[in-house]
């Protein structure tokens, strides 16, 4: 038995699941957790002092992730799930080769389901300029199917329209469809949300894209496939959470007010508080 799976034998199924992102966009994929897999508590650190993530470098990204990791290990979590495209692309390798604890991305969930849908091999990848940049979409779902071609655009203007709440607004309308003209001519069937913000404006993406391409949501792939992978270590939570028992924590690195009104507007949950953490402090903690 490996020393990886040593750690894990003692991971317990009450234990919470950890869950980061660049801001606001990877409580999409906890809204998803929260609704496949109801009986698991969740811990959740926003890095909004620091986002976006999708401009900064490799290093930058990755030095960032791992003082989070570090920080969400305090809290005994069974699983940590990277809710940010950008450091899935960047960071991935090193967290898991750091880690002792299952980890799961973003980004490999939605590459499969892409591959597996398309009819004529063309997906579209919208996401940030780090992650299209990375490659990475390109590189999973051609592993899956070489005879997939996939076509990135990058779309920056997009996670402050969604931080600034534009979710439905003729502005976003604009932008988005300056973004996506291109992709509407190449005719590609399939389009990827590769950024954790996307999906909240999925109702604009659809109207211009048209019904007859597939969006493919990784938060929902990605809480599909925890739920999997949990079952599989057999670490799923059976039974709901007990009173007084912290089911659901928030924090972030800046601006907690403005975090909680956000996060309310999503989840449905009433998400009363959320804590500042100066996460810097883990730099180099085990």
């Amino acid at each position: 038995m490996t020393e990886a799976e040593v750690n894990r034998s003692v991971l317990k199924k009450d234990a919470p699941i950890g869950v980061f992102d660049s801001g606001v966009g990877g409580l999409t994929v906890v809204r998803e957790i929260m609704r496949q897999i109801p009986n698991e508590k969740i811990i959740y650190f926003g890095d909004t002092a620091r986002l976006p993530y999708g401009s900064k470098s490799r290093d930058t990204v990755t030095r960032f992730s791992e003082q989070i990791v570090r920080f969400l290990r305090t809290f005994q979590v069974k699983t940590i799930v990277v809710a940010c495209n950008t450091a899935s692309a960047y960071a991935m390798e090193r967290l898991e080769q750091d880690t002792d604890i299952p980890m799961i991305g973003v980004v490999k969930p939605g590459a499969k389901m892409a591959a597996e849908m398309t009819r004529n091999g063309k997906v579209g990848v919208i996401a940030t300029e780090a992650t299209i940049g990375s490659g990475i979409y390109t590189e999973y779902i051609q592993d899956l199917n070489k005879n997939v071609t996939v076509y990135g655009k990058a779309c920056p203007l997009f996670v402050p329209l969604v931080e600034e709440g534009l979710w439905e607004d003729p502005v976003t309308d604009e932008i988005a469809r300056r973004y996506l003209t291109e992709l509407i001519d190449i005719d590609i069937d399939t389009l990827i949300l590769g950024c954790t913000h996307y999906p909240l404006i999925r109702s604009t993406l659809r109207k211009i894209m048209g019904e007859s391409v597939t969006l493919v949501n990784p938060a929902y792939e990605t809480a599909r496939e925890l739920k999997e992978m949990l079952g599989k270590l057999d670490l799923l939570c059976t039974e709901p959470p007990g009173l007084g028992s912290n089911r659901y924590q928030f924090y972030v690195s800046d601006k907690a007010e403005k975090f909680v009104r956000f996060a309310n507007s999503i989840i449905k949950y009433g998400i009363l508080s959320a804590r500042t953490v100066n996460v810097e402090d883990f730099e180099g903690r085990r």
